[in-house]
């Protein structure tokens, strides 16, 4: 078996120190704690201290847990209960519209998949979760950028590949489809991604009314569109699972 990494073996060691016990805890206390020598307690803190994982106290010198591991944390609890409050909801999405349903989050600039109910019935299909998409050109990312300030913050930076023929690159335009899709309350993607394959997504809240994901459904363009415009039915349905699943975050009324 390949050996662990003693670094960071020490710095998840230190982490643990400083979440239990005393509140702040001064240089020698740690190092003595951990059986280490000073200048290697203070060079792993150091490091700590520039990720935001530890800060220190400019008065007494003592060390304390860092707002980075806070975020970090809240973003685990927040994508778990997110995925435990959608199961129900997009296990029914899934069955009443035939189609595959997607749960997505941002992260690192772009969508990820944390959920993923394949389409009922016998094809062959593959399990999504943990794939990456696109902000600008997919549903779920659409619907992301047009409800949350930092996934559009995000959209501005990343390169904005152009997958197929209908993809919209151009800022402009993807703007105006951002408004569009806060205007309605939804986003659209028909073959701007995949060629043959559509998507309507819609965002979900949290009881503090900030977008925390969004739900999608995806199939084939023939499927999930009707004379170019995607089905109204399946439209309403996605709206509905949203509403449901912020409802249950403590949303409230939609």
């Amino acid at each position: 078996m390949p050996k662990n990494i003693q670094s960071l073996e020490r710095a998840a060691a230190m982490l643990r120190l400083l979440a239990g016990g005393e509140r702040r805890l001064g240089l020698s206390d740690i190092a003595s704690s951990l059986q280490l020598a000073k200048g290697t307690a203070h060079g792993i803190l150091r490091t700590l201290q520039a990720e935001g994982f530890v800060e220190q106290d400019p008065a007494s010198g003592r060390y304390q847990l860092g707002a980075e591991l806070l975020r970090l944390g809240n973003s685990y609890l927040d994508v778990h209960e997110l995925r435990a409050r959608a199961l129900v909801w997009t296990d029914d999405l899934a069955r009443s519209s035939g189609e595959s349903v997607h749960l997505g989050v941002l992260h690192q600039r772009g969508v990820l998949v944390v959920h993923h109910v394949f389409r009922p019935d016998d094809s062959r299909q593959v399990l999504e979760v943990g794939a990456m998409q696109p902000l600008h050109s997919t549903a779920l990312g659409k619907v992301l950028c047009a409800y949350d300030p930092v996934a559009h913050s995000e959209l501005l930076e990343v390169d904005r590949e152009a997958f197929t023929a209908r993809t919209v690159t151009a800022l402009p335009e993807v703007e105006s489809l951002l408004d569009l899709a806060r205007a309605r309350g939804w986003a659209a993607d028909v073959e701007e991604t995949w060629a043959g394959v559509a998507s309507v997504a819609a965002p979900i809240h949290d009881r503090r009314r900030m977008p925390v994901g969004a739900v999608a459904i995806t199939g084939a363009v023939e499927r999930v569109c009707e004379a170019g415009e995607l089905r109204s039915g399946l439209v309403a349905a996605v709206r509905d699972c949203a509403r449901a699943v912020s409802r249950d975050l403590g949303a409230g009324r939609f």
